[in-house]
């Protein structure tokens, strides 16, 4: 993913084509491009005659996007406690175990990449390729903001302890608990965004 969706870059940094470029040691055709193809996304912002910018959303768009993000999370979840093979079950709940050890590594980074595997797993679990095509997609243009939330004292815990609420409704096959558990952390990781930022 563009290191905008990872979190690298922060929102309203500007994008100089030619830093850019030289960077990555190609032209500026490519680079002008490929800014263009993140436009059409949603991550950058261009403007006349001056550098693009990481896109920065509104309060209210992203209020917005975290709401279709929690709908598309619970689908997802509900699918995969009725679809979810034994094997993926299974490598559901090793996932979720390897979040303790990082909980006490007390390692945000760490915990991100786990945890975008743990959602990944979630998303492969509906058996439904366009919706965890969609969700993902959804995912990627919030994922900035989801990062940064594991910088908040206790989110660490607070969300492996969400997390087993989802595997367990997921592993006795309950879709309506997993898509009300599920929703309920993307809810969280919402306000937990806004307590960080507004804390910064």
């Amino acid at each position: 993913p563009p290191a905008a969706c990872r979190g690298h870059l922060a929102p309203g940094m500007p994008l100089e084509e030619a830093e850019i470029a030289r960077r990555f040691g190609v032209s500026r055709t490519p680079v002008r491009e490929a800014l263009r193809d993140l436009a059409a996304s949603g991550l950058v912002e261009t403007r006349s005659h001056r550098s693009a910018l990481v896109a920065r959303p509104t309060p209210a768009r992203l209020r917005g996007m975290f709401e279709v993000m929690a709908e598309l999370e619970a689908l997802c979840a509900a699918a995969a406690a009725a679809q979810m093979t034994e094997a993926e079950r299974r490598a559901l709940q090793a996932l979720d175990a390897g979040f303790a050890g990082l909980v006490r590594a007390a390692d945000p980074e760490a915990y991100h990449e786990a945890n975008e595997r743990f959602h990944n797993a979630v998303y492969a679990g509906s058996h439904n390729d366009y919706l965890a095509e969609i969700t993902l997609a959804t995912r990627e243009r919030l994922s900035p903001f989801r990062r940064a939330q594991f910088r908040a004292a206790g989110r660490l815990a607070q969300s492996r302890a969400e997390h087993g609420r989802v595997v367990a409704a997921i592993l006795r096959g309950d879709a309506a608990a997993a898509a009300r558990e599920m929703r309920g952390h993307i809810a969280i990781v919402e306000t937990a965004w806004e307590r960080y930022a507004g804390g910064q």
